[in-house]
């Protein structure tokens, strides 16, 4: 679908909800080529606090998602990434990392394998925005001959966040709190028929729901018609994955980055480091082995200025540049500034001191252990 709109001369691409959003009142903004809100006019810091204390409802549908389909499709597969896929039982999913031949990540993506795969030929793939084109090209090519790649464009994709979101569950699709994390079924919400998973990019217990796009508007009213539930546009969403320590592809990880140095290394199990049968293993299994020159890290500022993508880190007192920000801003939740960068490893360690060069001037922070605020996930 496409339509003029925000009064930008791209050519802009519109999720289903495009026009509920302009009816809730959100401030639509360009981001990887959809009109998305970025707000409602409750504003970010609300929105952000509401999600944290009840649930939140998030429109992600320029999210890329698609079937990947063939014999032995976890093998085939396994061929692109350094995750454990094969060993992902009926109605798992899995984090894990596309990735190019030098080590570098190309984008992270979540594998489903379907809880009615009984013959390991079927995996659901959700990937990022902004790569996604790219990314199913990738797949599709590299893996031409051993499975067949099908895009789900037909199909929206929306994100319950909150620790309420189980009480709106509990009336209008009551088989998805049976899930526990990183896993998904088929469930009616509100009468249609969706793909559930209990996951999510905020920290908090939480659904993603895959919807046929001719029915995201009536689900996400039925959604939004709950008490607990506000809409949340993609401030909110920033700020609470960023409390959550959790990468946001571009920003914290790209093709520049391998897992070890962005914290990762938990995506690389033993079986595959022992393979090293995935691309980019000899510089990922040096890393893991000689180390790094550069690891993400926690930083907070001590002052109340946020540190935003691209301040320098510095060693205290003047001290020579080290590192720098990769994502950075107001973490509500803990009502002070929070960041993400790299350092290198020996100033790595949770209350190592350092400056930050914000306009010119080197304002002090320390290292943190990350998340900044408490997962809550939904663990068996």
């Amino acid at each position: 679908m496409r339509r003029p709109a925000l009064g930008h001369d791209e050519d802009l691409k519109f999720t289903p909800l495009y026009d509920l959003h302009r009816e809730l009142g959100g401030k639509m903004v360009p981001f990887a080529g959809y009109a998305m809100p970025v707000q409602y006019p409750a504003g970010i810091l609300t929105e952000h606090k509401a999600t944290r204390a009840a649930a939140g409802l998030f429109d992600v549908s320029h999210m890329g998602q698609a079937w990947l389909e063939g014999a032995d499709v976890a093998a085939s597969l396994e061929t692109l990434v350094p995750g454990d896929i094969k060993g992902l039982l009926p109605g798992q999913i899995r984090y894990t990392l596309l990735m190019a031949a030098d080590g570098g990540i190309l984008d992270d993506l979540m594998v489903t394998r379907p809880l009615d795969d009984a013959d390991g030929s079927r995996l659901f793939l959700v990937v990022n925005a902004a790569c996604k084109d790219q990314d199913f090209a990738h797949i599709a090519t590299r893996l031409a001959g051993r499975a067949r790649l099908t895009r789900l464009d037909d199909r929206a994709l929306l994100a319950l966040q909150g620790p309420k979101a189980t009480e709106v569950m509990a009336r209008l699709g009551p088989a998805a709190n049976d899930l526990v994390f990183m896993t998904a079924s088929p469930v009616a919400v509100a009468g249609i028929d969706c793909l559930v998973s209990r996951s999510g990019y905020t920290g908090e217990d939480g659904f993603e729901i895959s919807v046929p796009a001719d029915r995201a508007v009536a689900l996400a009213r039925a959604l939004l018609a709950e008490p607990e539930v506000s809409p949340i546009g993609l401030g909110a969403r920033d700020s609470l994955r960023l409390e959550a320590g959790l990468c946001l592809y571009g920003h914290d990880i790209d093709t520049t980055t391998d897992p070890i140095e962005a914290s990762l290394a938990w995506t690389v199990p033993k079986r595959r480091r022992e393979a090293a049968d995935f691309p980019g293993a000899a510089r990922v299994l040096a890393a893991l082995k000689d180390g790094v020159a550069r690891r993400r890290v926690g930083i907070r500022p001590l002052g109340r200025a946020p540190a935003r993508e691209g301040t320098a880190v510095a060693l205290p007192g003047g001290g020579a540049v080290v590192g720098i920000v990769t994502s950075g801003g107001f973490g509500p939740s803990v009502d002070g500034p929070v960041a993400m960068g790299y350092v290198p490893p020996d100033l790595a360690r949770a209350g190592t001191a350092v400056d930050l060069i914000v306009r010119g001037k080197p304002l002090p922070a320390e290292i943190v252990s990350l998340p900044f605020a408490p997962h809550r996930y939904a663990k068996a």
